[in-house]
């Protein structure tokens, strides 16, 4: 969804948006001295050295290097004087540079409205695209203001034109959440049910975008809520993989959402907002009908591996969001959980349960509150390890020592054996210095722990 113009970084030069080939062949072409001149009191805002150059004769149209206007430098620099002064010495509005982007398809991605302004009022041509058919309305649209799309539009400029990939202005306003733009774009008959190639619509372009205002705007505007993206991808689950919350809320409710129908990571709805840790949403969800006790099912991405780089995850088993949202951290939405229903003695067929859950997280008021809803720092999973095992074999973090501690305090054992016979002691004594540094502060030289405090 990501759309992509023939932009270049200020300035030009080898390899700044031009093609190796086409780079190749400028740069055998002699630029007059004089347009040297103008180029560096361009790139100077220099307006008076500018101004001594075009008088002396030098072409406002002389291709600079490698294929640049001097109005695109000028344009580059956002400097509307100099743009105002090009013009008037007879720059033309709508030459392209050796990418074929025009200077008001330049002027639209700089952002400038002024300068937009300047090219419209010298009657640059609205409707001419690009290579990819993208046209300067579609990119002010993404990138300036309400004030330019409004113009281009009241000058004739198409609000469905179509480029290369499918997408239309409507999308490119929808994909920045630039809600003056959609609006005028639609009151200029946008349609609000384009579809791209790739199955995308505007609604998933403002899904995208993280702006739930825009969200709103177009399913105001009548767009479908149930319209499927690539992968059978619904709206309110890619709402959910970009943690659009307030745009899923919304979609909870407007989008006739099936709230036990798995994505293709095998969660349901309520497992991507618990993981999130928006509470409102998970509250949402909640009191709209989703399971607090409903399941993961197996992921459908495919792992593509070689035998250099290692075996793909282990399958995950069947999770409750409760389980999810204590690995996560997210103490609030564990508490908003069990609120609703959540079974706190739930344990995953691996033997997982809330308190490894958490322990294998990073989060210490996590770890206390499934403490709290289970109460029992020594329990194991199907491989022998106990919340001590996870804690010091998992990555080294800030929070290992108050977790540790949180640990101790709670009566965990250091001299349980796993199912491969080794102690959490063990695993301090052969791991990396600093995590028996720590260990050793809490538990002592002998296992026993020596601080009675869980917090610092």
């Amino acid at each position: 969804m990501r759309q992509e113009t023939s932009s270049r970084a200020p300035g030009s030069g080898p390899g700044r948006g031009i093609p190796i080939a086409v780079a190749t062949l400028l740069a055998t072409v002699t630029v007059p001295a004089h347009a040297d001149t103008l180029a560096e009191a361009i790139t100077a805002g220099d307006i008076p050295g500018a101004t001594a150059a075009l008088v002396a004769g030098t072409s406002p149209n002389e291709p600079l290097a490698y294929g640049e206007s001097p109005l695109a430098r000028a344009i580059e620099t956002q400097e509307p004087a100099m743009v105002a002064l090009l013009l008037a010495h007879g720059a033309r509005p709508d030459t392209a540079d050796a990418e074929g982007l025009t200077p008001l398809s330049l002027a639209c991605e700089r952002g400038s409205e002024a300068i937009v302004g300047q090219l419209l009022d010298a009657r640059a041509d609205v409707r001419k695209a690009g290579p990819d058919g993208s046209t300067p309305l579609a990119v002010c649209a993404r990138y300036s203001t309400a004030g330019t799309v409004a113009r281009m539009l009241a000058r004739g400029a198409k609000p469905d034109a179509l480029d290369q990939r499918g997408q239309t202005p409507l999308m490119w306003a929808a994909s920045a959440g630039n809600l003056g733009a959609i609006a005028d774009l639609l009151a200029a008959g946008a349609r609000v049910e384009r579809v791209t190639k790739e199955r995308f619509t505007p609604l998933f372009f403002a899904i995208a975008s993280g702006s739930g205002e825009a969200t709103r705007a177009l399913i105001d505007a009548g767009a479908n809520a149930a319209h499927r993206g690539p992968e059978n991808t619904s709206a309110l689950q890619l709402a959910l993989y970009q943690k659009n919350w307030r745009a899923a809320e919304l979609l909870a409710v407007r989008g006739n959402v099936d709230f036990a129908e798995r994505d293709r990571n095998g969660q349901q709805p309520l497992h991507a907002a618990a993981a999130g840790g928006d509470e409102a949403l998970v509250a949402l969800l909640l009191a709209h009908g989703a399971d607090a006790n409903g399941l993961t099912g197996p992921s459908r991405i495919k792992w593509v591996t070689e035998a250099n780089f290692g075996m793909p995850p282990a399958p995950v088993p069947p999770t409750p969001p409760l389980l999810i949202a204590a690995q996560a951290g997210q103490v609030a939405v564990m508490k908003r959980l069990v609120a609703g229903g959540a079974n706190p003695a739930f344990v995953a067929d691996n033997g997982v349960n809330v308190v490894l859950a958490a322990a294998s997280g990073r989060s210490v008021a996590a770890l206390e509150e499934a403490l709290a809803l289970a109460p029992d720092a020594n329990v194991a999973d199907d491989k022998g390890n106990t919340p001590l095992h996870l804690v010091l074999g998992g990555p080294m973090h800030g929070q290992l020592a108050p977790m540790l501690r949180v640990l101790a305090a709670r009566g965990a054992r250091p001299d349980v054996a796993n199912g491969k016979g080794t102690t959490p002691a063990q695993i301090a004594e052969g791991g990396l210095a600093t995590v028996k540094a720590v260990y050793d502060q809490v538990f002592g030289q002998k296992g026993t722990p020596v601080l009675a405090s869980a917090h610092p």
